[in-house]
């Protein structure tokens, strides 16, 4: 089995606690930056911030309906924020570095995921970190818009994009 990598970074003019705050809180902040029409449910199983919060996600990309249950670790509090599902072989962190002084950061989402073997495998690795990224880009936008105090922009993208 193989794996694919994808990942997309954005410096937010925000301080890097406030950001990580609204990460780790799986109620209310993080549901809110998910791009819609990609993620189409979130549920809290157990807890809702941070470490030990369990999570069923269920996702709509390129006409495919795929659903995780994600258990959150934190491997460094107040950095890093770390979503695993091992029977489906998809872990996702959420890296918040501080720049200027703390006055800023720059936020990571990464995805490492397992795919299929032979030929629908290979059509993974090719078509897969691209959406990824596209998805994981507009996350970023909307947790950006989310400490900025503005409006959240438009949550209208296509789901086949």
């Amino acid at each position: 089995m193989s794996h694919i990598h994808a990942e997309a970074s954005r410096v937010i003019d925000a301080r890097p606690e406030e950001v990580y705050a609204r990460l780790a809180d799986y109620r209310v902040s993080h549901p809110a930056i998910l791009p819609k029409p990609y993620f189409t449910e979130v549920a809290v199983e157990q807890g809702g911030q941070g470490a030990g919060t369990i999570v069923r996600v269920r996702m709509n990309v390129m006409g495919a309906q795929r659903a995780y249950r994600q258990i959150v670790s934190e491997p460094q509090p107040g950095r890093v924020l770390m979503e695993a599902d091992a029977a489906a072989g998809v872990t996702t962190t959420f890296t918040v570095e501080p720049l200027d002084g703390g006055q800023r950061c720059r936020v990571t989402i990464a995805t490492d995921a397992a795919t299929r073997s032979g030929v629908m495998g290979w059509l993974e690795q090719l078509s897969t970190p691209a959406v990824m990224r596209r998805i994981y880009k507009k996350e970023l936008q909307q947790l950006a818009a989310s400490v900025s105090g503005g409006p959240a922009p438009g949550n209208t993208e296509s789901p086949t994009a």
